[in-house]
């Protein structure tokens, strides 16, 4: 038997939607990086916004690119050689850590919850999800923006995650490190948590939930 209007109306929680950069992947280890701006006589985050931010990295996450085509206009807008752009392109990934601890918590949240993944990320990183990481089974839905043609904070993503895992906006938790993310989703009438490190973000995940947190 579906759910009456009043019930669907109350706001319970059903779906809990994570960020995974920023999130469960973290850059715990920058100094590779600030080596290389220095290098290049970079300001300090501007490799981060040259990759992620630059034309290229932007279609990426629209699916219109793939990790070699960045890192091709990344290394010609830097004006580095082939050896210099494979030890640049190894080097920026190198600080990258999983929360395995986090990840331990949405599995155990689902058990109870729908869990879901909205990622703005290039079309490599579900191979990454499910092959390297071997995190997929925390998650009911992957929903990743390369995919899906759509990226934080355009509405529309938030829309299509919820409608994969069949849950109203006021149903679902969303937790992302950048405010703007959690902002289209708030505007939507989804819970949110902005991410500063994973015992706030826990705790707050926890108050949200409250009795039905497990």
């Amino acid at each position: 038997m579906g759910e009456s209007p009043i019930e669907r109306s109350m706001g319970t929680i059903r779906a809990v939607f994570w960020d995974l950069g920023g999130v469960i992947i973290r850059t715990e280890d920058r100094s590779r990086r600030v080596n290389w701006e220095d290098r290049l006589g970079l300001a300090p985050g501007e490799l981060d916004q040259i990759v992620f931010a630059g034309e290229m990295g932007r279609k990426a996450a629209l699916g219109e690119a793939s990790a070699s085509d960045v890192w091709t206009w990344v290394s010609e807008r830097l004006g580095l050689d082939d050896q210099q752009a494979q030890v640049l392109r190894r080097d920026f990934w190198r600080g990258e850590d999983l929360d395995q601890d986090l990840v331990a918590y949405i599995r155990r949240l689902k058990s109870n919850f729908r869990t879901g993944l909205i990622s703005n990320a290039w079309p490599e990183i579900r191979a990454q999800i499910e092959n390297e990481w071997g995190i997929a089974d925390a998650f009911d839905d992957l929903i990743i923006s390369a995919e899906v043609r759509l990226a934080k904070p355009d509405p529309r993503i938030f829309r299509l995650a919820l409608d994969r895992l069949g849950v109203e906006a006021g149903q679902a938790l969303f937790v992302d490190d950048f405010t703007e993310n959690t902002k289209a989703a708030a505007a939507l009438g989804m819970h949110t948590v902005h991410f500063k490190n994973s015992g706030q973000a826990q705790e707050q995940v926890e108050s949200i939930l409250g009795s039905q947190a497990i």
